[in-house]
């Protein structure tokens, strides 16, 4: 086979888990074929460079067979090549590193250090009646 649709082909080559995924990374804009933007129709060829932007990386991969049955992982190397640069890797483990940056105050769900600081802020504090004088007597008599 020649030629093959590119968000086939991305499918076949487990780039993305499902073709409507492929497909809509196309109509994002979001893939690249040897540097300009593709249509998920667009075909390509042994010899493309494929670039697939998954924030916070852009993958590159060289197409070597243009295939569009899915195949297993094993062979894998035979269908296509990562040509991913080393500055995209470096991207990739920053943001592993930094975990959860980039979460905004207020989304999803409360950590549960976050649950015991709320606990704690709403908890009554129950006030020891040793450490009070009440002189009702003294209202009484005035």
């Amino acid at each position: 086979m020649g030629e093959a649709r590119i968000d086939k082909w991305m499918w076949a080559a487990r780039i993305f888990k499902t073709r409507t995924i492929a497909a809509e990374a196309c109509k994002k804009g979001r893939v690249c074929i040897n540097g300009a933007q593709a249509k998920a129709s667009r075909t390509v060829k042994p010899g493309d460079v494929v670039q697939v932007r998954k924030p916070p990386v852009t993958w590159s991969f060289k197409v070597l067979q243009a295939i569009e049955k899915r195949v297993g992982a094993k062979l894998l190397p035979e269908v296509m090549e990562n040509v991913t640069t080393p500055d995209q890797y470096e991207l990739l483990e920053m943001s592993r590193i930094s975990g959860f940056v980039n979460r905004a105050k207020g989304t999803g769900r409360p950590t549960k250090k976050d649950r015991r600081d709320l606990e704690e802020f709403t908890a009554p504090q129950f006030m020891d009646d040793a450490d009070f004088d009440f002189d009702f007597d003294d209202d009484e008599e005035e």
